[in-house]
């Protein structure tokens, strides 16, 4: 009886509350949505709310950037702007250089052909004045008086470069392929000029023993190797050739300057400041005109992987020459 009692007298209480529906909003003008005089308003909130929420987004974000400096902090402790912190076989690039080669059109879809009409000027000129482009730091290098000029120095076969040092290339001794002969294409003989990108502590493994040139290699390069000096023979060797038999019909003879090789005083490479990459310009003597020629020019080193073909290649570089 008691406990029916105590629930009518609760079922009593219930029933004396008054429930309020959910009401429709009053609606506001713009004028109250900026500033609601009524409840001191700015933008729907009070100014304390507002203080709370300008302190918390400020803390957050001092917190924030807090530990992203400190992130970035403890990257840059890692690594240096002398060297990278993953070098040769641990880096992405790997310990085999690319071979490249100028001038290179701006069409990409002609990247890999050198086409010219002969004693026209205005062809002649386009290309030209991409060879001028690309040497103008080697130019400079050469004027330069700088702290970057003081880094280079002359270098012979023999010498030790002392470090912090690095070599002068001279572009005087292109020869034909230099900006003084306009690069042979006024001539009809035109150049290509080469190079083997950087990586930075790279060292060749030379061919420079005669009796140790591999098979696959050009016999005229083997003559070359053979005649000269020992203490020269330490060179990244280059050797060019048409891709096809017709192609090597038509090329005529390479003219290679300042040698066939790239001097082992260029290597390592270090990033010491002013340095810039060695090059060997090609010449064709005497290509056949009207002829799309297709040439592979190869870079030869013991620790330079060989792989021919239109893609994936390795150690060589493939573009093809037009002369009408």
């Amino acid at each position: 009886m008691v406990g029916r009692h105590s629930k009518e007298k609760q079922v009593g209480k219930l029933s004396e509350y008054t429930f309020v529906f959910p009401q429709k909003p009053e609606p506001k003008t713009w004028k109250q949505i900026v500033w609601d005089g009524r409840d001191s308003k700015f933008f729907g909130r009070t100014k304390q709310s507002w203080w709370y929420l300008f302190l918390f987004y400020g803390i957050y974000f001092i917190v924030l950037f807090s530990l992203f400096w400190a992130c970035m902090e403890c990257l840059f402790l890692t690594l240096s702007d002398r060297y990278p912190k993953y070098q040769c076989e641990d880096s992405l690039i790997g310990v085999n250089p690319g071979l490249g080669y100028r001038p290179m059109p701006d069409n990409v879809k002609a990247a890999a052909m050198v086409h010219f009409k002969q004693h026209n000027e205005t062809e002649m000129d386009y290309w030209t004045s991409r060879l001028d482009s690309f040497l103008e730091p080697y130019q400079h290098s050469l004027n330069s008086h700088s702290d970057e000029g003081s880094n280079m120095m002359q270098c012979k076969f023999g010498e030790q470069v002392p470090e912090g040092k690095a070599c002068i290339f001279d572009i005087d001794k292109l020869g034909p392929c230099s900006p003084l002969n306009r690069y042979g294409y006024n001539d009809s003989q035109p150049c290509i000029v080469l190079k083997l990108n950087r990586i930075y502590g790279w060292v060749p493994d030379y061919y420079d023993n005669v009796d140790e040139l591999p098979e696959n290699m050009p016999q005229d390069l083997v003559e070359y190797i053979k005649s000269v000096p020992k203490v020269e023979r330490r060179q990244v060797w280059i050797s060019c050739n048409g891709i096809y038999p017709a192609d090597n019909e038509a090329t005529g003879p390479f003219g290679y300057y300042p040698s066939r090789g790239i001097a082992s005083y260029f290597y390592p490479y270090t990033n010491v400041k002013g340095y810039l990459s060695p090059l060997v310009g090609i010449q064709f003597v005497n290509p056949k005109r009207k002829r799309n020629i297709f040439v592979e020019c190869r870079a030869w080193a013991k620790n330079i992987a060989y792989k021919g073909g239109s893609r994936l290649r390795m150690g060589s570089v493939m573009f093809s020459m037009m002369l009408d």
